[in-house]
């Protein structure tokens, strides 16, 4: 197994979801979110599905060309640990390879139903906490995780 990730790096992870926490959360805000991701994929050419959800409800779905159902089956593993630790799916997979261990081997949870994987991102309202997550697969884990986190950035930047 490759070095996991260091404890500066688990930290990134965490300042990001500390500082990508909106002021509010609703339907026209997840139509908002979601659009500015699949704008931000299909400029750069991704191939990638896009999910928001506010609890179970999905709020905002986009497969673009190239995708399969094989992607909306990777966001609902990823969005599935999204719900349960309340934080990324890449945070919560890096801090079982900070470990030496992998999630599937560890975490005792189906890993036909959950995918600590990069691409989920638990959307948390200040004062409220979780209430949703936004998610995207078909990319490298990492540059899953990275478009959400900018679509985040972008996102609370206009707003």
């Amino acid at each position: 197994m490759s070095e996991g990730p260091t404890s500066e790096e688990i930290a990134r992870l965490e300042e990001q979801e500390r500082r990508l926490a909106l002021g509010h959360f609703d339907n026209d805000d997840a139509w908002r979110l979601g659009s500015l991701m699949a704008s931000l994929a299909r400029e750069r050419g991704a191939a990638v599905t896009i999910t928001v959800r506010r609890g179970a409800q999905r709020l905002f779905h986009c497969a673009l060309p190239g995708t399969s159902a094989d992607n909306d089956a990777w966001l609902d593993r990823k969005c599935r640990v999204v719900e349960r630790y309340a934080e990324s799916s890449y945070l919560v997979g890096a801090r079982f390879r900070a470990k030496g261990r992998t999630f599937e081997d560890s975490s005792r949870l189906d890993p036909d139903r959950y995918a600590a994987h990069g691409g989920a991102f638990p959307l948390t309202v200040r004062g409220t906490g979780v209430v949703g997550a936004v998610a995207v697969s078909g990319l490298a884990q990492g540059d899953d995780h990275a478009l959400v986190v900018e679509a985040l950035e972008r996102f609370l930047a206009e707003d």
